[in-house]
């Protein structure tokens, strides 16, 4: 599904008609959220979730914090539903076995990186998690269901996006009203570089009393090399491929096409094989993301330049903080 554009404009029409489905939506969330009864995992859950529907940089900053603490001597590894894939689970993702197709794209990607684990029943995936061995358990979405409690849930908001019009869907992007999930948080990060609407959500987080923290996606400087001053053809299916495009045009590549797909999109043989062609013709470089690379059919992948990211942290030890406070308590619960 691809955003409507007027989720990220102030509300007009389209968000009025639809704010009686919108109230609808928020009052089904509220209640799933109220009479659920979370089950303790016995370690500590960090839960990375968001607000919007879309991508927010949830998936780099899952990796982080599980490389962030495997670092310390603790067994973490990420937590996923497994979106688009397959499997339910409960499983750890083998990323010389599964597919995206298997597992979803976010945990095949991590499983690249970090032990990386998929479940449709969160509880089961933990206690099996547990079973393994795992010591913290970091979640990768899930924030909007009540199934696993949660020692410390991080909100994840995208700087140059913010909370869009405010509204819930279908009337914007917001899985639920803000004060509602800021309710049940413990800190709030934004991604990227701050535009107009990073204010909103710096005022929310003021009014929630929650510690706000910042973070970038630093593109790899090996890509980066590779593609500074190249003509590229740039195709994304993530939640906002704009971001992907204009990280392209920061990196000094010089995109003469961009093509967006919608967010988890299934890239099909002959759908490649024509943008391969298409970017001959242009005389460009093909390049993607490295999560639409777990998309891509297998044959023709090597065909693509990949440009992976990573999180860098405005204040990495205001994190560590945190983290440390998290894993006392999780501790101290098992």
């Amino acid at each position: 599904m691809k955003a409507p554009g007027f989720w990220y404009r102030p509300p007009g029409l389209a968000a009025a008609a639809l704010a009686p489905l919108a109230c609808l939506w928020a009052g089904v969330t509220a209640r799933r959220l109220r009479q659920g009864v979370p089950v303790k995992a016995g370690v500590p859950v960090i839960c990375v979730g968001n607000l919007v529907a879309g991508g927010a940089g949830k998936t780099p900053l899952v990796r982080y914090l599980v490389e962030r603490l495997r670092a310390r001597g603790l067994d973490a590894a990420a937590l996923s539903r497994g979106h688009g894939g397959r499997l339910t689970g409960p499983l750890r993702v083998d990323p010389d076995r599964h597919t995206a197709a298997d597992v979803g794209d976010e945990p095949l990607l991590l499983s690249r990186h970090i032990p990386a684990w998929i479940g449709r029943d969160r509880v089961a995936a933990a206690r099996a998690m547990l079973d393994a061995g795992v010591q913290a358990i970091i979640m990768d979405d899930g924030f909007q269901n009540p199934a696993l409690a949660k020692d410390f849930s991080l909100i994840v908001a995208d700087a140059g996006a913010g909370f869009g019009n405010g509204r819930v869907i279908p009337a914007g992007p917001l899985r639920e009203p803000v004060t509602a999930g800021l309710a049940r948080a413990q800190a709030v990060l934004l991604m990227g570089q701050e535009g107009p609407a990073a204010g909103a959500v710096r005022a929310a987080a003021g009014v929630a009393g929650l510690p706000l923290l910042t973070a970038a996606l630093v593109p790899d400087a090996v890509a980066v090399s590779r593609l500074a001053g190249r003509r590229v053809l740039g195709f994304a299916g993530i939640g906002r491929p704009e971001k992907f495009f204009d990280t392209l045009r920061c990196i000094g590549a010089m995109p003469v096409a961009t093509l967006p797909f919608p967010d988890h999109h299934p890239y099909m043989a002959d759908e490649l094989s024509a943008l391969l062609r298409r970017a001959a013709a242009l005389d460009a470089l093909p390049v993607t993301t490295e999560k639409d690379a777990m998309r891509l059919p297998p044959a023709l992948r090597a065909q693509v330049e990949i440009l992976p990211v990573q999180v860098a942290l405005g204040d990495a030890a205001a994190l560590d903080r945190l983290l440390d406070a998290v894993i006392g308590v999780g501790n101290g619960d098992a």
